[in-house]
Parts: C-alpha cells; sequence; structure tokens
C-alpha cells in the first residue's frame, strides 16, 4: 500500500451525475391525463374543472408544433413547466384541503380557496393561448411570404386565388391579316358606284 493510498489520493474519481433531458411530448402528454384524472376523481367544481380542461386542451394542441419555438425558447420552457408544476401544484393544494373550507373560506382579498384557484387557471389558459399563437406564427408568415412570391412571379396581387396566367407580355402577336378586296360590281348591277368622271376630259 502506497502513501496515495493512505490519503486516499488512489480512489477513482466520482463519474458526474447524469443529468435527465427535457421531457418528452409523451411524457407531457401522460402528464396532462394525470392531471385530469386526479381532478375528475378528487370532483373539483364545475368551474375548476373547465378551466383546467381549458389548459390542457391548449397544451396538447401546443406540443406537436412546440418545435418550431426553438430549442430553449421561453415559451417552450412555459408550456413544460405547466404541465409539469404549474398545473399539479394548483390542483394538487386545492384538493389538500376541505372541501367546505376551501370553497367558503375567504383566505386573500376576500377570495376563497376556489375563486384564487380560478383565477390561476385562467391565467394559465391565457398564457398557453398566446404560446399557442406563437407556435403557428412561423407557418403564417410563410403564408405572407409565398403570397409575395406569387404576386412577384405573376405580376399582381391576389384577388380572389386568381393568377395572373394571362399572356407573356414579352410576345408579341402576329399583325392582324387585312380582309380579301371585295370585287368591283358590274356598271350595271343594282347598287353599283357610278363610274367617276373626269371634268376635264372631251366628251365621247
Amino acid at each position: 500500500m502506497g502513501i496515495r493510498s493512505w490519503f486516499g489520493l488512489d480512489r477513482p474519481e466520482a463519474p458526474e451525475p447524469v443529468r435527465p433531458g427535457p421531457p418528452t411530448t409523451e411524457a407531457l402528454l401522460e402528464a396532462l391525463g394525470a392531471i385530469e384524472a386526479q381532478a375528475r376523481e378528487g370532483h373539483v367544481p364545475g368551474v375548476v374543472l373547465s378551466r383546467l380542461l381549458r389548459v390542457t386542451r391548449i397544451v396538447r394542441q401546443t406540443l406537436p408544433r412546440l418545435a418550431n419555438l426553438g430549442i430553449g425558447s421561453s415559451q417552450g420552457y412555459s408550456v413544460m413547466a405547466t404541465v409539469t408544476d404549474y398545473l399539479p401544484v394548483a390542483i394538487g393544494n386545492y384538493l389538500r384541503l376541505p372541501r367546505d373550507w376551501a370553497d367558503t373560506r375567504p383566505i386573500a382579498a376576500g377570495k376563497s380557496s376556489v375563486m384564487l384557484l380560478v383565477d390561476q387557471l385562467d391565467l394559465l389558459g391565457t398564457t398557453m393561448d398566446k404560446v399557442y399563437d406563437a407556435v403557428n406564427r412561423a407557418d403564417a408568415e410563410a403564408i405572407i411570404v409565398h403570397g409575395a412570391f406569387l404576386e412577384e412571379k405573376f405580376g399582381q396581387a391576389s384577388a380572389g386565388g386568381v393568377l395572373g396566367l394571362g399572356p407573356d407580355p414579352g410576345v408579341v402577336a402576329p399583325p392582324p391579316t387585312p380582309a380579301s378586296p371585295t370585287s368591283p360590281a358590274s356598271p350595271g348591277s343594282a347598287g353599283a358606284p357610278a363610274p367617276s368622271v373626269n371634268p376635264l376630259a372631251p366628251p365621247e
């Protein structure tokens, strides 16, 4: 045994702890289902359940398009935190209270626990609406860019879906074909013009 062993210098370095990555879409969907089940099993009031379902519905619509926000965006973090933290804490805090006390006893600004929970869910619903708008904005801007391309390509703005598909202004149209001259009519025919007479010519 060497001197390094006496002082513990030969001990292998402990590996760095593995940091878990962000939750997957499947994990977030499972968490949403668990929150809804918890609320239903706890028989939360209708005003609470309707607002909770509004939030979870918007989150479900947002999750498949969350990549549009980019990696590490604040909106993406808000969605994940809503599912894994904000909603479970809000519902859990309410369900731990006696129902009659939570629904009737004012605790802050004259509001009961259930009224405060409704306010919190309304705030989360409004926030998730804004995030959902943000995740769709990229595709909406692509529509604007494509419309500008069509206007430049065909030379006119879109009008009810009609594209500028008329004749190419660079192609010169051929001149119109002249009409065939009409055969001269005989002097005796009806409607024939009288022969012109030169007033300076001697009479025949």
